[in-house]
Parts: C-alpha cells; structure tokens; sequence
C-alpha cells in the first residue's frame, strides 16, 4: 500500500516537532490518492508514536522529549476499529474476532433487563412495571426471538414468566439463571367482588388480551351468575365509552390514561407483576457484579 511521503519527511527531520500536518483529504488530493489510503497511514503514525493529536484533532509530529502516552480513543467506533486493526495484525479473522467477542460478552454482568412475553400487551406492562421500581434500562422480547437471536442477551438478566422458562434457557449462559417473573394476587379484587350487597357490573380494561382473559379467568367464579362482566381491550388510547361499571379494574397502563379523567367509577389499578419480583431482580443483578470483582475487593 502506497504511504504518504510525509512518513520519509518525519524520519529525515524535514518536518519539525510540532509542526502541522495536511488533512487527510488535503494530503489525498495532493498525491492524488485515496483517502483511505492517507487516513491508515496517519493511523499507523500515531500507534507508532510518531504523531500526536492536538485540540480540534489536529495531528502534529511529536517531539522526542514529550512523553508517550496512548491517545485516547474519541469514542466507542475508535475501539471497535483498533481491536479489528490489532485482531488482523495478529493473524485472527474476523469471524474468530466475532466468536470470541460474543463468548467474553455473554459473561459480562448486566446492565439491563430483558423480559419476556409471548403477548405484546403484557411486554408493554412488563416495560411500564420494571422500569418504575427497578429504575434500570427494561427491553422485552417474545422467546421465540431470543431463541432465533441468542445475542440478545449479552448484558442482560433475563426476566421470564414459568411458562417461557424451558424454551429459552438452553441459549442463556449457565452461569446466569433466569429471574422468574411473578405475579401480584389478585384477593383484594376479587374480595371487593364478594362484599357487593347488590347485583353489579364489573369491567375489566387492559391493553394486553393476555392480561384480559387470565382476569377472566380469576373473576368468573365470584362474579357468577349475580354479577355481569364487560371486558375492554385498550389500544392507545382509552375507548370512547366504557359503561358505568361499578367497579373498574384496570392495568397500570390503563390506570394512567385514568388519571385526569372525571369520572364516578370505581377504578381499581392492578399491580401486574409482584413486589418480590424486583427485589429477585436487584439481588441477582448485584450478584453477577461482585462475581466479577476481583479477588479481595
């Protein structure tokens, strides 16, 4: 590969410390080469320690007196590029590289959540929840995804309902257990069914068809014959009209849209997922990050 002529100008001192050098594209279109071609070897200078940077990314030759240091990477592009440049110095191809960068982050502690649902509904309350009492970057997934892309947990705790668990834990790392999810009891709600003296309408609103039906599910044997159910499946945004229930249950989601609203129902918020799930997720995650302390710290 052709190299600038300033490389033999740095060696024969023709060009002082200190002293500027031509931008890559200056110095491209004045030999008539490739940029690229300019912008390797100007790399190749500074790993050689023969240039420095300066303020506004300036690159200057560097004085034999001045200390040197690394220069820093600007940011996270500059490190992928140097350990590519490093892994093909050494003989490694890219395809080893890949491997081995995906085996060494797999086994970096966590530094979010991904939980898992095969209902849209329910990874959109998943998000809401977790991301309240855990104040921690939540991404979800169905497990079908994950299965097809294993990738999608580097850096993750994956968070899970017991159903989803043997589907997907044969691409996790064994060294990091799946955090179960699990799910608030829903007595209060049913007992303020049981405590109506009169016959009465009950409405259940949500934006997850899962989350729906499991309250179905819960309710019909206390609702009965006496009382009627109405079920409301939210999309976006609240539905034009939703009766005059007695009571209202609603999801968290839903139970925002609520708020501001002047309305005589009863509404009733239910907390998805159980106090004791985020506590499960803030042990495992502290867990992870002091196996990685070294030893004696």
């Amino acid at each position: 590969m052709r190299r600038p002529i300033e490389t033999t100008l740095i060696a024969t001192r023709k060009l002082e410390a200190a002293e500027s050098l031509p931008s890559v594209r200056a110095l491209a279109t004045r030999l008539k080469i490739h940029h690229n071609t300019v912008s390797q070897a100007y790399r190749d200078l500074v790993e050689k320690g023969l240039l420095v940077r300066r303020r506004g990314s300036r690159l200057v030759v560097r004085s034999p007196e001045e200390p040197l240091t690394p220069t820093p990477a600007k940011d996270l592009d500059d490190l992928i590029n140097g350990t590519v440049r490093a892994a093909r110095k050494h003989g490694y191809t890219i395809q080893q590289l890949r491997h081995r960068l995906r085996t060494r982050l797999l086994i970096e502690p966590p530094d979010h959540i991904l939980a898992l649902s095969i209902d849209v509904g329910m990874r959109a309350l998943f998000r809401l929840e977790l991301t309240e009492s855990l104040h921690c970057p939540v991404e979800t997934c169905p497990p079908e995804k994950l299965v097809e892309n294993p990738g999608l947990a580097i850096g993750a705790l994956v968070l899970s309902p017991p159903g989803l668990m043997p589907q997907v834990v044969s691409v996790l790392p064994k060294d990091r257990p799946i955090v179960r999810i699990t799910y608030s009891l829903a007595d209060e709600h049913v007992a303020s069914i049981r405590d109506l003296e009169d016959p009465s309408q009950i409405a259940v609103a949500s934006i997850s068809a899962y989350f729906l039906k499991t309250a179905r599910g819960v309710l019909a044997p206390v609702i009965g014959r006496r009382h009627s159910l109405r079920e409301y499946l939210v999309d976006g945004k609240l539905p034009r009209r939703l009766g005059a229930p007695d009571i209202l249950f609603c999801d968290a989601m839903v139970y925002r849209l609520m708020q501001g609203r002047t309305k005589k129902t009863n509404v009733v918020p239910y907390q998805l997922i159980s106090a004791d799930c985020p506590a499960d997720v803030s042990s495992a995650m502290s867990k992870s990050e002091m196996e990685e302390l070294p030893v004696g710290q």
